[in-house]
């Protein structure tokens, strides 16, 4: 497709800014014998063209295929039941916006939970750094003088009943100590035969109570030991446990405790921020703004989070919804073209779904690596669409046209006016007497019909493009 102005595409797709040599028709005996004509029966004006000087515009050739700029398949950050979908195809939604909810029901408990442990600890927290109360202070006092009061009693009552205890041991030790004496003595006389067996009976009976009677006394003595001592130590130990709670209370709580409360509030506060996270997460939101393109589950699915993130064609029942953003065109470029391609650089871009219209776009990225494809090496290309986003769709085909540099008031010539004579490039033009005469030239870029002339011509020259009937049979009949 020509453009108006002298703007043209490169025929063939070789390095910026080497020409392209066309060997024209004549051959070097028919020129010769063309030259060497020297009458002339033939229509200059209808056979040479004048040599034109004019702008040039470097063009490029490629296809490609519109396609978002963003495109991402949207699936939850854990798997569970979709409760609720609050979009439809087509919708466009903001990013950050709610897309679906999924079931929460077991999060929202475990936020509430801990939320609860929290409130707890810090209520604790702010009780230790507030004190006691004196109504506290008051009544830990008076539990410590009921505890003095308490071993005082026991203190008093204890050493008493031992003294009794004791003096009833020292009783019955006499009783004993009188009836053993007796015994002895009514031992001997029973040996004489002083007294009768009965009276010695009585008396060693005696002896036997007095020896029973000592050894409860002092059974009871050491149990009045065993058992009033220890208490004697409870109540002496109730005592400092009162007037420590008692100071306590009066000098507030210590820095360790506080410091022990504060490391629980840190720790509830860790476990809420973790179970809001986990409730959060059951909201799927839009990572960017843009239109739901696909719809891929419905309320009641079962989803789970999917790698798939890129590639609308990759979806699967795991991701909930495709969203895109903005249109780009994604073309592909032969590696020998791609050299003189830059950023920022005109296109000009026709699709197959509007053949008469032609829209305009520039250069984003040209990919650093290459692809090949069947044995074909070229560089992905995209493109940003400066005109039609409203007209053009995702998945299009189009053909773009990279807009090179322009050549400023350049001399070019048809193509066909290209010839070679004895392995030298030139061209026929006509001579000052209206002859036609060989003329070597410098050939540059050619694009479409017309080649760019670096040497040899001037924009006052005539060149031939076409050859006189009788020289094309001349010629015909060289060639056979």
């Amino acid at each position: 497709m020509g453009l108006p102005g002298g703007v043209g595409k490169v025929k063939r797709p070789l390095l910026w800014g080497v020409g392209i040599i066309t060997v024209g028709v004549l051959t070097v005996g028919s020129v010769s014998y063309f030259l060497n004509r020297g009458k002339q029966d033939y229509n200059l004006e209808a056979l040479t063209v004048p040599v034109k000087q004019e702008n040039l515009q470097v063009t490029i050739e490629a296809s490609g295929t519109i396609q978002p700029i963003q495109s991402v398949n949207v699936s939850p950050k854990t798997s569970g039941r979709l409760e609720e979908l609050y979009v439809e195809q087509g919708d466009r939604i903001e990013q950050g916006s709610a897309i679906a909810r999924m079931e929460n029901d077991q999060f929202q408990s475990q936020f509430e939970r801990f939320q609860s442990n929290l409130e707890e600890a810090q209520a604790r927290l702010a009780e230790a750094k507030a004190g006691p109360r004196i109504e506290e202070i008051e009544q830990a006092r008076a539990n410590l003088e009921q505890a003095k009061a308490r071993l005082a009693e026991a203190q008093a009552r204890i050493p008493e009943n031992i003294a009794q205890l004791a003096f009833q041991v020292e009783s019955a030790q006499s009783r004993f100590d009188l009836a053993q004496e007796r015994l002895n003595r009514n031992e001997q006389l029973l040996t004489e035969g002083a007294i009768a067996q009965d009276r010695f009976d009585e008396v060693r009976n005696e002896y036997r109570n007095a020896q029973a009677a000592l050894s409860e006394a002092r059974q009871r003595l050491q149990e009045a030991r065993n058992t009033d001592q220890p208490e004697i130590q409870r109540l002496e130990a109730a005592v400092a446990q009162a007037r420590a709670n008692l100071q306590q209370l009066e000098s507030g709580t210590r820095q360790e405790e506080i410091d022990r409360l504060e490391a629980s509030v840190r720790s509830a506060k860790a476990q809420l921020k973790e179970a809001e996270i986990q409730l959060q997460d059951t909201l799927v939101k839009a990572p960017f703004t843009g239109i739901v393109t696909q719809k891929y589950a419905t309320e009641g699915a079962f989803v789970t989070p999917t790698t798939s993130a890129s590639s609308t064609a990759a979806a699967t029942s795991t991701s909930i919804i495709a969203l895109a953003e903005g249109l780009e065109i994604l073309a592909k470029v032969p590696e020998v073209d791609v050299t003189p391609l830059k950023k920022g650089q005109a296109v000009e871009i026709i699709a197959d779904a509007f053949p008469d219209q032609v829209f305009k776009g520039e250069v984003k990225l040209i990919a650093p690596e290459a692809i090949v494809e069947q044995n074909v090496t070229s560089f992905e290309v995209r493109i940003d669409l400066l005109s039609g986003l409203q007209q053009l769709r995702s998945g299009m085909n189009v053909d773009v046209t990279f807009l090179g540099e322009e050549l400023e008031k350049t001399i070019v010539i048809p193509t066909v006016a290209v010839v070679t004579q004895k392995g030298e490039t030139g061209v026929i033009v006509v001579n000052e007497e209206e002859k036609p005469t060989f003329q070597p030239v410098t050939l540059g870029l050619t694009i479409d019909n017309q080649t760019q002339i670096l040497e040899g011509l001037d924009n006052t020259d005539r060149v031939f493009i076409d050859l006189p009937e009788e020289l094309r049979r001349q010629t015909e009949l060289n060639n056979q």
